[in-house]
């Protein structure tokens, strides 16, 4: 039995599925938090054998007590809190957006609170916290909720001594990332490698990051034994939708011409402007190729 026991909110999202392989690949005890039932991104990097090793829990984070019932039920040692509704779900239902990740993430850190928990929450923030300048002025409800987590991590940690290590990523990428306004990069890759033509329908600058290495840096911080309240921003590289386009073409020489985009930027930053999270990832081109490759060998095992 493993001495840590990780509880992760959302852990059939995309990042939630990375960390919870990466976990049970390294013998570390995981229980997977969220209220869906769809387990496909797990299924993308997951083996059954490792899906099998992992426990759920069919979890609300707008619920304290179920929370709470299963931080104790679990022994509990470690929490990555992941769970949340993306921009186009908030946008289209502001007050469950705000339930899910404003109410939720209080919830989280108040069970934390009433667990005992000895180390930091690792939470997800995001880049949408920022304007299109780089100033804290979000420009979405989502931006705005996350920006109130930030603020109820800090109070958390002042009030009662809840550490806490937030982390915003700016356009997440690779194998499971297949919902959300920044998910077209990967589709495009996808597509790439089924030969198949896909606009991406945003242009200008971002910075892209390999959901492995996001997840690596959430387990990392929730390890890190930090106290306070940090916020990092993930450490990425900022390119150009052409400059993606050419790592695509590299990878498949004979997609060439498939993928477009729209030249209309997003309205966030062209690099993130906050201190970087202290975390190794995959150089751009090698998780290009990387993402490629699985869903080439996805489709095979069709």
């Amino acid at each position: 039995m493993s001495v840590e026991r990780f509880l992760v909110t959302g852990a059939l999202g995309c990042i939630g599925a990375w960390a919870a392989t990466l976990l049970v690949r390294e013998g570390t005890d995981v229980v997977a938090y969220d209220l869906g039932e769809d387990d496909h991104r797990l299924r993308v990097v997951a083996s059954p054998e490792e899906i099998a090793a992992i426990t759920f829990v069919r979890g609300d984070v707008t619920s304290l007590d179920q929370l709470l019932d299963t931080l104790a039920a679990h022994e509990i040692t470690h929490v990555l809190h992941l769970a949340a509704l993306q921009l186009p779900f908030v946008r289209a239902d502001p007050p469950l957006g705000a339930r899910v990740n404003v109410v939720g993430t209080v919830n989280v850190f108040e069970a934390a609170k009433r667990h005992g928990l000895a180390t930091p929450v690792a939470y997800a923030s995001t880049a949408a916290v920022y304007d299109e300048h780089g100033a804290h002025a979000p420009r979405s409800l989502y931006g705005v909720f996350k920006q109130a987590n930030e603020g109820t991590a800090r109070v958390y940690w002042a009030d009662d001594g809840v550490a806490s290590v937030g982390i915003r990523p700016y356009t997440v990428f690779g194998p499971a990332r297949d919902q959300g306004l920044t998910s077209a990069p990967t589709t495009a890759m996808q597509a790439a490698a089924r030969g198949e033509p896909y606009r991406i329908p945003f242009g200008g600058r971002t910075e892209l990051h390999y959901a492995p290495d996001v997840a690596r840096g959430f387990v990392a911080a929730a390890r890190s034994g930090r106290e306070g309240a940090s916020v990092f921003d993930f450490p990425g590289r900022s390119v150009s939708m052409a400059e993606v386009i050419a790592a695509i073409e590299a990878a498949v020489p004979e997609a060439a011409g498939l993928v477009t985009f729209d030249d209309v930027p997003l309205p966030f930053p062209p690099e993130l402007p906050g201190e970087r999270l202290d975390a190794q990832v995959t150089p751009f081109e090698t998780a290009v190729r990387e993402t490629i490759d699985r869903f080439r060998d996805a489709d095979r095992r069709r």
